[in-house]
């Protein structure tokens, strides 16, 4: 079995797989992820983990991975199952990184653009022949809603609502409708030039906003809760496969 281990800003989502199929997951906050892990992986046999990180882990707290099973630490240093064309190969993010590589194993062939709905947007695109190109970064509905607030003196700080009209008749409703009418509209129109310009067949949507956002959209899309953590899981089983 495997540990896989993804590490954001605020906490780590975690999940046990067997082989290819998600037996257990479990989210930690993580200044207490150390004293979570033990208990969380107690119950299985685990042979190896891969911990991904975009968050503050800490030395210690990776360690104390390190110190029970043989550990991968994702970078771009890290044999990927595609191509990578980007660029800048050592600032591209381990969770892009992960997604790009559940793709891969999960359409082959296919033209796909990646979708993935959290605290940024974050949109990535790889080809038919397996070579990563690249995509786009984007704010996240969480990081509207607070940049609006914080970078203007009178408007408030709002929950996530979809509203069923565009025209917002009052500032809160106003508020709704630019943050997630507008993410909406962004996202169909990225996607529609994806498809226009590079012959995409393939949208997946992850993250944390895709239920919230799936429903809305005007394009067709594949739904993937657990998309990250399938590509991590890849990754890993590679390393001896």
């Amino acid at each position: 079995m495997q540990l896989i281990i993804d590490v954001g800003n605020t906490r780590v989502k975690t999940a046990i797989f067997d082989d290819d199929v998600m037996v257990a997951k479990k989210v930690m906050a993580l200044p207490q992820f150390v004293e979570n892990l033990g208990g969380f992986v107690a119950a299985y046999p685990v042979k190896k983990a891969i911990i991904s990180s975009v968050g503050r882990l800490s030395k210690e707290q990776a360690r104390s991975v390190q110190l029970r099973f043989p550990t991968l630490l994702l970078s771009h240093t890290t044999s990927l199952p595609f191509i990578n064309d980007y660029g800048t190969p050592e600032t591209l993010g381990v969770d892009r990184m992960a997604l790009v590589a559940a793709f891969a194993k999960a359409y082959p062939g296919k033209n796909g653009l990646i979708i993935d709905a959290g605290t940024c947007i974050t949109y990535d695109f790889i080809n038919a022949e397996g070579h990563y190109k690249g995509g786009a970064i984007s704010p996240g509905i969480r990081l509207r809603y607070t940049s609006l607030h914080n970078l203007t003196a009178n408007l408030p700080l709002l929950e996530t609502h979809m509203p069923e009209q565009i025209v917002g008749d009052s500032t809160e409703m106003a508020i709704h409708s630019g943050v997630m009418v507008g993410v909406v509209k962004e996202i169909d129109g990225i996607i529609d030039q994806y498809k226009r310009d590079f012959g995409v067949d393939t949208v997946i949507l992850t993250g944390g906003d895709t239920e919230t956002l799936s429903k809305r959209l005007k394009n067709s899309i594949f739904a993937h809760s657990n998309f990250l953590m399938e590509g991590l899981n890849y990754i890993l089983r590679r390393t001896n496969d």
